[in-house]
């Protein structure tokens, strides 16, 4: 039996009564029947349900109709329009660093001609010989469809390459917004452009246009295929004129002007080509005071060691008795101490110091390959930005290389090698910077286009007093020997020349002249070459050298003290 608690609980019957569920009618009065008292909830009809259907089934089917339109009918001329009516990012360019000479004279600047302009053109002053050492720029440029795939102006030869990023600047940026259109909504400038920096050059513009026409002129005259010159500053390394023949024109090219750029390229007298500091010639006689330098700085020679020039020397041949080698001069010097050689330019002299003959020691082919490195040649010149030829410096390691069907090293060699012969080049660069080293008593200067410049260099290791003799006998050359073409009173000069035979058949010649001025207190050094002249013809270095200093002494005396 559960207890009572629980029986209670499970037998209790509960009842409804009836008010709980109906209302009275009597009260119904009492009911606010607008706000939903007293009423009775009937079911929506059918029809309600069909209404709204068929109304939300034409909505939707006008939603269809509308994304079909928008995809598929005109979805194209949207996107289209919606592309257009976007922000787009356009540059700003920034004005490129204007380029001067020495003297303040604008070499290289910006013009804007039309206010609608985007950039500003590169224009280049209208000065003869500056082309390579001043370069030329490609501007911005744009594909078919109207964008730029170059917004910078790109440095292709000269300083405008060399010093790129300095002249550069920084481009800005712009936002431009047109509507569907295409029409201009709103437009903003977000980062200012930055123009590039003044760069000033190390070139006279007018001394370097003078060096070209004297170049010029002579290559007019003696149907030469190109020539080149340089002048240094032997204290600084600065470069006073630096100057190539045949020049370009550098609009031309910067316009992009192809009909004359199609003529530059057929040229055959190669525009182009930097012969100043990419060009490489055989020196001949220009390397024999450096050659002196160091047989003196050896001890193979002192100032006095007089050798006996008859015109030839003659050398036995071991495989051939009957047919000795025999090695001219150019004359008949006689007895010549090293001023003397150096002065009238005397091959049997430099044959015998160079590789020996019989009782002269020489230095030989070792000694002439390490102090030609210390001159310079067969290295880069150092010029910021430009590509220096090496050059060669022939060795019998450079011979077996290059000559594996006859590797033997030979007397021979080492004696034309000893005046500037036998497959030696070298640049006019590495011809200046030799020049000066002998000028400022041993100094291998870095050149540079740069005015107000650092000198940077390295000492050589040749005795002043080696140098101090060298330099007497260069100044020897211009008073009594064979280069008095610039034997003037209103300068005092000292020089070396040179000519190399070139061709297959020996058909045509290199003419060179180095030198510096004042003697008694060198300030520049300088370096002209004459490419490929016929055999034999009689004008060499110092005609240009000549109309170069009566140049100067007419418009530019300041530069002769």
């Amino acid at each position: 039996m559960l207890p009572k608690r629980w029986r209670k609980k499970h037998t209790r019957k509960v009842e409804i009564d009836p008010d709980e569920i109906l209302i009275d009618s009597s009260n119904l009065p009492e009911f606010d029947t607008d706000q939903m008292e007293g009423r009775i909830e009937r079911p929506l009809g059918r029809g309600s349900f069909v209404m709204t259907g068929a109304i939300l089934a034409l909505l939707f089917a006008g939603l269809v109709v509308r994304a079909v339109e928008l995809q598929m009918i005109k979805g194209g001329a949207y996107a289209k329009q919606a592309l257009e009516n976007q922000l787009n990012e356009t540059p700003v360019f920034a004005d490129r660093g204007v380029i001067v000479d020495r003297t303040g004279r604008p070499l290289a600047w910006n013009d804007r001609t039309a206010v609608t302009d985007e950039f500003a053109k590169r224009v280049y002053a209208d000065f003869q010989g500056l082309a390579h050492a001043v370069g030329y720029v490609k501007p911005p440029a744009k594909d078919s469809a109207g964008f730029y795939y170059r917004d910078f102006f790109l440095g292709v030869d000269g300083a405008e390459r060399a010093y790129n990023a300095t002249l550069a600047g920084q481009n800005g940026l712009k936002l431009t917004e047109t509507d569907a259109r295409g029409r201009l909504v709103s437009q903003a400038q977000v980062d200012p452009a930055v123009a590039g920096q003044k760069l000033a050059l190390s070139v006279d513009a007018e001394v370097t246009q003078a060096l070209y026409r004297a170049l010029a002129g002579v290559a007019h005259e003696s149907r030469l295929q190109g020539a080149a010159g340089v002048v240094m500053d032997v204290r600084t390394g600065e470069l006073l004129a630096l100057t190539s023949y045949p020049n370009y024109p550098q609009k031309a090219l910067t316009d992009g002007d192809s009909a004359i750029i199609k003529a530059l390229n057929k040229n055959p007298y190669r525009p182009f080509l930097d012969r100043a500091t990419g060009g490489l010639y055989a020196p001949g006689s220009i390397v024999k005071p450096m050659v002196a330098a160091a047989a003196l700085t050896e001890g193979i020679i002192t100032e006095n060691t007089k050798i006996l020039s008859t015109g030839s020397i003659s050398v036995p041949n071991p495989y051939d008795p009957s047919r000795p080698s025999i090695f001219k001069d150019w004359r008949v010097n006689g007895l010549t101490d090293v001023r003397d050689a150096l002065a009238v330019s005397s091959d049997i002299f430099f044959y015998e110091v160079g590789g020996g003959y019989q009782g002269q020691a020489g230095l030989g082919i070792a000694k002439l390959d390490q102090y030609f490195k210390m001159f310079g040649f067969g290295q880069d010149p150092g010029l910021a930005g430009f590509d220096g030829a090496l050059g060669t410096i022939p060795t019998p390691e450079w011979k077996a290389k290059n000559f594996p069907a006859d590797k033997t090293w030979r007397i021979g060699d080492t004696y034309h090698t000893a005046i500037g012969q036998y497959r030696m080049l070298v640049s006019p660069l590495q011809a200046v910077r030799a020049a000066a080293a002998v000028a400022n008593g041993g100094t291998l200067l870095t050149p540079t286009l740069i005015a107000s410049s650092t000198p940077q260099g390295t000492k050589i290791q040749v005795s002043s007093y080696s140098l101090q003799v060298v330099r007497e006998g260069m100044r020897q050359g211009v008073t009594t020997g064979i280069a008095q073409a610039i034997n003037f009173t209103f300068v005092q000069a000292a020089a070396k020349t040179g000519t190399a035979e070139v061709g297959m058949r020996n058909e045509y010649q290199n003419a060179w002249v180095i030198g510096f001025w004042p003697y008694e207190n060198p300030r520049y050094a300088f370096a002209v070459v004459l490419e490929r002249l016929p055999a034999g013809t009689a004008v060499g270095g110092p005609r240009v050298m000549a109309e170069f200093f009566q140049y100067l002494n007419a418009n530019h005396p300041e530069y002769l003290q």
